[in-house]
């Protein structure tokens, strides 16, 4: 089993302190290595290391026949080549997704603008869009300072559900860790919850 894991907070995390999400998914893909030992496991934080976002420039790059491109466009698709390769070769993923102003984080989006690309992880056929990253388990660890679940204010999993299925990844689990802005006994409350959802949720995937 090969897992990635994209932490996508604008928050650093160090010594069990700052981001909730990458330390929930942190603790996801552990259990994920325990229950499966000869799993490998790809880590792309996008705090430490930012994608660039999708502008004219990258535009014009992805545009351009390779044969043609200017050594900074060929080095800028090797950037978005790099993030395509690393989903391709991943039969689970792990997103460590906070909730930003009722949306997924730039960091987030600039990775999905990247993976994004006709003809290479989605085709329009005559039947409609398919998606060609097919075959994958996708983990979503979800953090909120409101509760949002199940509300018309949660934009972010219609947008996931949406986006993820349209590249093929149609098999979606989320963990929710909501109220972690409303006091310490609701961030407690919210951790440990995130935590029972995270050890069901292995616990379901090792029976089944």
């Amino acid at each position: 089993m090969n897992i990635l894991q994209v932490n996508s907070s604008a928050r650093a995390f160090a010594n069990g302190a700052g981001s909730f999400s990458t330390r929930l998914a942190n603790e996801l893909v552990q259990r994920l290595r325990d229950a499966e030992p000869q799993a490998t496991l790809t880590l792309r934080d996008l705090n430490l290391a930012p994608h660039p976002a999708l502008d004219e420039s990258t535009l014009q790059a992805l545009f351009t026949p390779a044969e043609a491109r200017t050594p900074e466009q060929a080095a800028r698709v090797a950037l978005d080549d790099a993030l395509i390769a690393e989903i391709q070769a991943a039969d689970v993923v792990v997103l460590g997704v906070p909730t930003y102003n009722f949306g997924v984080s730039s960091q987030l989006k600039h990775w999905i603008d990247a993976i994004a690309r006709a003809r290479v992880t989605f085709q329009y056929t005559e039947k409609g869009p398919e998606g060609l990253l097919k075959n994958k388990t996708v983990y979503a660890v979800l953090t909120r300072g409101g509760v949002h679940r199940d509300q018309p204010s949660d934009t972010v999993v219609p947008y996931l559900k949406t986006m993820l299925g349209f590249l093929g990844m149609t098999d979606v689990r989320f963990i929710y860790a909501e109220g972690l802005a409303m006091g310490p006994e609701a961030e407690a409350r919210a951790v440990a919850d995130a935590q029972a959802q995270i050890a069901q949720l292995v616990h379901d995937t090792e029976t089944v």
